[in-house]
């Protein structure tokens, strides 16, 4: 964090134990790596900015709880407000694995064609869910 290529966010019970974090960080996607129905209503740069979320995890003693939902809320709203600041059109988060990758989805995350484990979630959306 002091290197400043990820910011922490972090959840604690009574401000004494981690019960989970997330990072958030700048990114930028590959306009040609996006599914043709998203890029053709983007414009036309080589380079499309996002925020990358870097990493989102529960403490074992918290799971079950919902904090993951909690947190990931939290992250889109925090995303989207510094988006009206430095331009940012979707959220992208790299999957562990395929029960990380069904979290996402369920909250209408989209696959990268192509990429295995690599989900996106456009700025438009996530202003759907906060609205004014």
């Amino acid at each position: 964090m002091s290197r400043h290529v990820a910011a922490c966010f972090v959840l604690t019970s009574g401000g004494k134990t981690i019960a989970g974090f997330y990072t958030l960080s700048q990114y930028s996607i590959e306009a040609g790596c996006l599914p043709e129905e998203v890029s053709r209503k983007l414009p036309k740069y080589p380079q499309v900015p996002a925020t990358l979320l870097g990493r989102l995890a529960i403490s074992n003693s918290f799971k079950g709880q919902k904090l993951g939902e909690f947190l990931l809320i939290d992250a889109l709203h925090r995303a989207l407000l510094h988006s009206q600041q430095v331009a940012s059109a979707a959220v992208v988060v790299d999957t562990k694995d395929g029960k990380a990758k069904t979290f996402y989805e369920y909250f209408d995350f989209m696959s990268f064609p192509g990429i295995q484990n690599r989900l996106f979630l456009l700025m438009k959306t996530i202003e759907q869910l906060f609205p004014d």
